[in-house]
C-alpha cells in the first residue's frame, strides 16, 4: 500500500508518539485525521505544540476509543489507520486494571470492527515490547513467547491477539507494530528518561529512581515513527507482528549516569522504594531483534542513543517545556 499522500487516521494523536507520527505523516503529504481524547478543556494534547501552520493541515476528531459510535465516524473515508491510543503507564495499571481492559482491549476491538466495516486498506495496531516480558533469549525476535507480567502488558497481548484474529478470520489487512522503549521530546514524566532529565534540571538534591538493573532497548521517537510508516507501506508485513528496535541495550543505572554526564550534573542517584515494581512484574531485560523489519523494508535506526538524548535534552532545556513537568512527584 502507498501511504504517501493518503487519507490516514491516527488514534492517540495527542500523545507523545502520536503527535510525532502526525508530523511525519504531514511530511509524507498525507491527509491526516487526528483522533484525540475528548476533554472539556478542548485540549489537543501535544498537537497544541505543533503550531498553527501544521494544525491547519490536520483534521482533529475529538472522541474516545472506548465508544464504538465515535470510532466508526472517525474511521469513515480513510485509507489507513494508525492505532496508538492506549493507557500505557505500568504502575497505574496495578491501580486501575479495569480501565486498561476498557481502553486497550475494547478500544482496539472498536477500531478493528470499524476498519472492517469501512474496508480500510491498512491498519497498524501499536503493540509494545512489554508483551515479551523478561527475555527468555536474546535478541528478542517476533517468535519470542508473550508474557503478561503486568496488567498493562496483558491487555496489550490481548489487543495484539484480537488484531491477529481479525486478519485470520476476516482478512483485515492488519500489521502489529511492536516498538521497543521509545524516547524523545514530549514524552511524559512517567517514563524514565524524562524522569531523569527533569530531576537533573530541578532543584532536587538527588535523582530518585526505582530498580537500576533492568536493561532496555532505547529508540529515538523519529526512528520509531519512520518504522511505523515503513511497516504500513509494506504489503509483506500484513498479518505479522514487526519489532521496531535498535538491537542495543543499556541498564537503567547506566542510562541515568550517561544522562547526568551529558548534563554535567553531579547529583547522586537514589533508589526510591515507591518506584520499585513487584518482583514478578518487573521486566528485567529487553533487547530486540530488528532482522524482520530490516528484511521487509529499508528501515534502520538513524539516531544513536547519544544523538537522540542530545535532541531530547535540548528540547527539555527550553523553559516552556521543562516547566510542564512536576519533577517533585512520582508520576505513575
Amino acid at each position: 500500500m502507498k501511504i504517501k499522500g493518503g487519507k490516514v487516521l491516527v488514534t492517540g494523536a495527542c500523545g507523545f508518539i502520536g503527535s510525532h507520527l502526525v508530523e511525519r505523516l504531514l511530511r509524507e503529504g498525507c491527509d491526516v485525521r487526528a483522533f484525540v481524547y475528548y476533554n472539556s478543556f478542548n485540549s489537543w494534547g501535544w498537537l497544541d505544540a505543533l503550531g498553527r501552520q501544521k494544525l491547519r493541515r490536520i483534521e482533529v476528531f475529538s472522541g474516545d476509543v472506548r465508544d464504538p459510535n465515535g470510532v466508526r465516524q472517525a474511521v469513515k473515508g480513510v485509507d489507513a489507520v494508525f492505532h496508538l491510543a492506549a493507557l500505557i503507564g505500568i504502575p497505574f495499571s496495578y491501580h486501575s486494571p479495569d480501565s486498561y481492559v476498557d481502553t486497550n482491549i475494547k478500544g482496539t476491538l472498536n477500531i478493528l470492527q470499524a476498519a472492517r466495516d469501512s474496508k480500510v486498506s491498512r491498519v497498524v495496531v501499536t503493540s509494545t515490547s512489554e508483551v515479551y516480558g523478561t527475555a527468555r533469549y536474546v535478541p528478542i525476535d517476533e517468535s519470542h513467547p508473550l508474557q503478561g507480567q503486568s496488567p498493562y502488558s496483558a491487555t496489550k497481548i490481548a489487543a495484539d491477539k484480537i488484531a491477529e484474529s481479525f486478519h485470520l478470520s476476516f482478512g483485515l489487512p492488519v500489521t502489529i507494530a511492536r516498538p521497543f522503549n521509545t524516547f524523545g521530546p514530549r514524552q511524559s514524566a512517567r517514563a524514565v528518561i524524562p524522569t531523569i532529565i527533569s530531576q537533573a534540571m530541578s532543584s532536587s538534591k538527588s535523582i530518585k529512581l526505582g530498580s537500576l538493573e533492568p536493561r532496555r532497548d532505547m529508540n529515538y521517537v523519529e526512528d520509531v515513527c519512520d518504522g511505523f510508516v515503513k511497516i504500513a507501506g509494506c504489503d509483506e508485513a500484513v498479518g505479522r507482528a514487526v519489532n521496531i528496535c535498535s538491537g542495543c541495550e543499556i541498564s537503567i543505572g547506566e542510562l541515568a549516569r550517561f544522562i547526568l554526564r551529558k548534563l554535567r550534573s553531579g547529583k547522586p542517584i537514589a533508589r526510591d522504594p515507591a518506584r520499585i515494581r513487584p518482583s514478578g512484574s518487573e521486566v528485567e531485560r529487553l533487547i530486540g531483534d530488528n532482522s524482520l523489519i530490516s528484511s521487509l523494508t529499508d528501515w534502520k535506526p538513524r539516531h544513536t542513543l547519544e544523538e537522540g538524548l542530545s535532541e531530547t535534552i535540548q528540547w527539555f532545556s527550553a523553559k516552556d517545556n521543562i516547566r510542564r513537568y512536576k519533577e517533585g512527584i512520582y508520576n505513575i
